[in-house]
């Protein structure tokens, strides 16, 4: 049942959370460009609507991303090392991801979408740098998975 478990973790992981990290990262250049392509026949609707689709995916996606700490817990449980530190801050690291992503990702890009373009350059930094602490968050929480630092599991 462990290896079920985990691997049911890991696939989830790798469908849910890889489309957020990829989207959002492309969200804030996409942005910068539709602010650009401003005017008749400059594509701005081709790159609204591609922001558009990138939001979608985004929120889409941190809903199903819910799968991965539900079956995360299942196997952590399963295996005996909920209470092992290594575990413990992946889930501090995964719960502060979430928070970037529903608290400061979501709403900036909501924002940009609902933008007349003035003054939106520093909005769309802003969202980039959420988006990288987003990624590096996910990145040290994929280490710690992988690594186990202090684990006796032998897994």
């Amino acid at each position: 049942m462990t290896k079920f478990l985990l691997a049911v973790h890991v696939i989830a992981a790798i469908l849910a959370i890889g489309p957020v990290a990829v989207a959002a990262s492309m969200f804030p250049p996409a942005a910068r460009r539709a602010l650009a392509a401003t005017g008749p026949g400059s594509g701005s609707a081709d790159a609204t609507a591609s922001l558009h689709l990138l939001h979608r995916i985004c929120r889409v996606y941190a809903v199903v991303g819910v799968v991965v700490p539900v079956f995360g817990f299942a196997t952590a449980s399963e295996m005996g090392v909920l209470g092992s530190p290594w575990l413990v801050v992946s889930i501090a690291l995964t719960a502060l991801a979430a928070l970037v992503l529903a608290a400061v990702i979501l709403p900036a890009q909501t924002a940009l979408l609902e933008s007349d373009g003035g003054g939106t350059r520093n909005p769309a930094a802003r969202l980039a740098m959420a988006t990288g602490l987003f990624n590096l968050l996910w990145a040290a929480v994929t280490v710690l998975m992988i690594v186990r630092p202090g684990s006796t599991t032998g897994a």
